[in-house]
């Protein structure tokens, strides 16, 4: 087995983050990507890069975070161990920035990407519209990720229409989440990630547990469920996706 974690938050602790990534290895969970939230969160995603292999790090400013300012990230997109920008985007059920600084700061970010050549992680929460309006002015990225896609199949093919690659979280194993499911379902395969977005989100049976990369593959079969096909099919697509998306191959 060999799974691949799109979507990961590992701790700054050294002993902390080299016990979850042995952890993942055991699983078969074999390359992650550790993100970016702000600039603390960001360098430390980066030492964690630097510290183990098929550990890959992103540099983003959440939409919560989004106050802070993109300029405190610039620096840090220079960095070898860097394969994307985000996770950045609009979240409204919250608003832990003011709607315009997080509309503000999520275009910048999509230039960032742009201009660097690097993937976009998005986080959308109760913002599709104002999300797909911002993509569509400043143009979307390559390689764009919805990151723990929560929509049903209509913000899916709409993800999908503007070349978009959903990645799906320990949601889809949540009894309630039949839109996630839907959605899986329809992606087509070489537009599917699978994530755990840990410590947050811990899939079924782990739920009010500390999620971690070494459960991926229970969301893999969550999703390899719902497609009603065999587990191994999504294994496989799944890490080719990361590669493809993050542009691993030649790191």
């Amino acid at each position: 087995m060999s799974w691949a974690d799109s979507h990961c938050h590992l701790p700054a602790a050294a002993e902390e983050s080299a016990a979850l990534v042995a952890d993942a290895q055991a699983a078969g969970v074999t390359l992650l990507v550790a993100i970016g939230t702000d600039a603390g969160e960001t360098r430390a995603a980066i030492a964690n890069a630097r510290s183990h292999d098929r550990v890959w790090a992103t540099v983003g400013l959440h939409p919560h975070d989004a106050q802070q300012g993109v300029d405190t990230l610039v620096a840090l997109l220079a960095e070898p161990e860097v394969v994307a920008v985000g996770e950045c985007g609009l979240d409204y059920h919250y608003d832990h920035s003011p709607r315009d600084v997080q509309r503000a700061a999520f275009a910048a970010q999509i230039g960032l990407a742009h201009e660097r050549g690097l993937a976009l992680v998005i986080h959308t929460r109760e913002a599709w519209d104002d999300t797909f309006a911002i993509l569509t002015a400043e143009g979307v990225p390559d390689r764009t990720v919805f990151h723990c896609f929560t929509g049903g199949p209509d913000e899916a093919r709409r993800a999908l229409d503007v070349g978009g690659h959903l990645s799906f979280s320990g949601i889809v194993t949540f009894k309630g989440a039949h839109d996630p499911r839907a959605a899986a379902a329809l992606c087509p395969l070489d537009r599917l990630l699978v994530e755990t977005d840990s410590p947050f989100l811990a899939p079924v049976p782990h739920r009010g547990e500390q999620n971690r990369p070494a459960l991926v593959p229970i969301v893999g079969s969550a999703v390899a469920a719902a497609r009603r096909v065999d587990v191994a099919e999504v294994e496989a697509a799944t890490w080719a996706n990361t590669e493809r998306v993050f542009d691993l191959a030649q790191r």
